[in-house]
């Protein structure tokens, strides 16, 4: 058996709702069906991050800009979320490059229509759209399919090994992301909003 150095790197593996970021050598893994990872790195200082997050709502309106309505907001504090732990340990915003990854369409939600986008679809357009609006540049991209995926996020070259899920571990991971699903819009439907304040 050879050991490689990728072997000896720290290993890190992120659930949904979470994120991690680091200036040492490491590798970040983790297992997508309809959500979605951002893999994120800054080539100049050698930080990296990434997240793990399902867009939480039950309705996905088409004729409305994702990142602007309630699940679109969630999405943002995802983001920010890593992207702030990266910039606390050095890392410059405008260095900031990006690979993402998900987004899987075998997981509906129940009131889904013609007018409504599925899950992953929804979670794609968010992280697009995400991008193109605070100006990340979008180095590679592996979204939407009916398979999900693993992926494992390399530091020292900022790689991105896919996986693709085999057909048989898809009703197990269907089955989890529906409860980080439905447990996400219980806390958000909990939430009452307050109203910002311009002073």
């Amino acid at each position: 058996m050879v050991i490689t150095e990728k072997d000896q790197m720290k290993h890190v593996t992120i659930r949904p709702g979470e994120y991690y970021v680091s200036d040492q050598n490491c590798v970040i893994s983790t297992l997508l069906g309809s959500c979605i990872s951002t893999c994120l790195y800054d080539p100049h200082r050698g930080v990296v991050g990434m997240n793990h997050f399902l867009l939480s709502s039950r309705r996905y309106s088409k004729s409305m800009p994702v990142c602007i309505t309630e699940a679109g907001r969630y999405g943002v504090q995802a983001m920010e979320l890593v992207i702030n732990g990266m910039l606390k340990i050095g890392s410059n915003r405008h260095d900031l490059k990006a690979k993402v990854f998900g987004g899987g369409s075998f997981f509906r939600s129940p009131d889904e229509s013609q007018n409504f986008y599925c899950v992953g679809e929804v979670n794609s357009r968010f992280i697009l759209e995400f991008l193109k609006n605070d100006g990340i540049p979008l180095v590679a991209h592996d979204l939407g399919g009916d398979r999900g995926r693993t992926i494992s996020f390399s530091s020292d070259d900022y790689s991105v090994t896919v996986k693709k899920a085999k057909t048989i571990d898809i009703p197990t991971l269907l089955k989890k992301e529906k409860q980080f699903w439905r447990e996400s819009i219980e806390v958000h439907e909990q939430i009452t909003v307050e109203p910002d304040l311009w002073i």
